[in-house]
């Protein structure tokens, strides 16, 4: 359970980095802004033409007499505005990291310069990563998709389709968010989408940690672009837990070490702080005097009472 709290800490990280770096925190903004401007452009055009989109594929219903023309083309209307919506929530994060590609691996080269060690580069042509990231992106909105048809039949069950099942499809979107976001530092380390799956599935609760509260704050509207930036910066750091590198707060839990300690044993770098400074004395208290030290001689005994006649050294005679 322990993960569970590390990977909320890695989000909340995340933002505090880009919090403190406010340069990057704007650049981050523009690819979220821009994805954000085409969602709402294209809302926009379905639901003025949403009408004449369902009107043109229900030519069947033209005959049908008042009102049940207006209910049936009323109800497909708002389902399909629905299914836009909705498609429009889940393909979000997947757009804009599509779009936002090369600031996003700016902002995560940055969190590893930041952090220290190599900053690890893919090599590749941009066209060749814009490739890779949205043919990945695919696949994993088809295993969303999948899960989705799942739950969405169990969503029928009683008692368990209104408990289990929202719980279920949180995790689920949770942990795919999760995938999708660590994607741009693991990507430059030349980790593939089914490493990348079973690094998230050895550590499911740190990627649900970071993931579901995120999928949380990303059904508020507009929150999304304000929480992408500290997402990839958070989701960076995280990536290098994955990858065993050094510095991250998941090591030292697993090694049952408090985060930003070194470990049991282990000697400070030169010109490191030393963490235990300033703590003064050791809290326990003074000892009293030793009961066991050298104690004096005993006094010398005095004269021992005579012996019965019939007794020689407690023997009889």
């Amino acid at each position: 359970m322990r993960d569970l709290g590390v990977g909320f800490r890695y989000l909340l990280k995340g933002q505090r980095w880009v919090g403190a770096h406010g340069r990057w925190f704007g650049f981050g903004l523009l690819p979220g802004l821009v994805t954000l401007v085409l969602y709402g452009a294209a809302l926009f055009g379905l639901a003025y033409g949403a009408d004449d989109l369902i009107a043109w594929a229900t030519p069947f219903a033209d005959d049908w007499g008042s009102p049940w023309l207006s209910l049936f083309r009323g109800f497909l209307t708002a389902l399909l505005f629905a299914l836009g919506l909705f498609l429009a929530v889940i393909t979000f994060t997947a757009v804009t990291l599509l779009v936002g590609q090369p600031f996003y691996e700016s902002l995560s080269e940055q969190v590893d310069r930041a952090e220290g060690g190599d900053v690890p580069e893919s090599g590749l042509p941009l066209w060749r990563e814009l490739w890779i990231s949205a043919r990945d992106s695919l696949r994993v909105l088809v295993r969303v998709a999948c899960y989705g048809i799942v739950l969405f039949a169990l969503g029928f069950v009683p008692v368990l389709g209104q408990t289990v099942v929202p719980v279920l499809g949180f995790c689920v979107s949770g942990f795919f968010l999760a995938e999708e976001l660590t994607a741009v530092a693991l990507q430059r380390r030349g980790v593939e989408l089914r490493e990348r799956l079973t690094l998230l599935r050895g550590r499911r609760l740190l990627a649900l940690g970071f993931g579901v509260p995120l999928t949380l704050a990303f059904l508020v509207p507009f929150v999304a672009v304000l929480l992408m930036p500290g997402a990839v910066a958070g989701a960076t750091l995280l990536a290098r837990d994955l990858a065993g590198e050094s510095g991250t707060d998941g090591n030292a839990a697993r090694d049952g070490e408090q985060p930003g300690l070194p470990a049991a044993g282990a000697p400070y770098a030169p010109g490191s702080p030393n963490p235990y400074a300033g703590q003064g004395p050791h809290p326990h208290p003074a000892q009293g005097p030793n009961p066991y030290a050298a104690q004096p001689p005993y006094p010398p005994q005095g004269p021992q009472p005579p012996q019965h006649p019939e007794w020689n050294g407690g023997r009889k005679r």
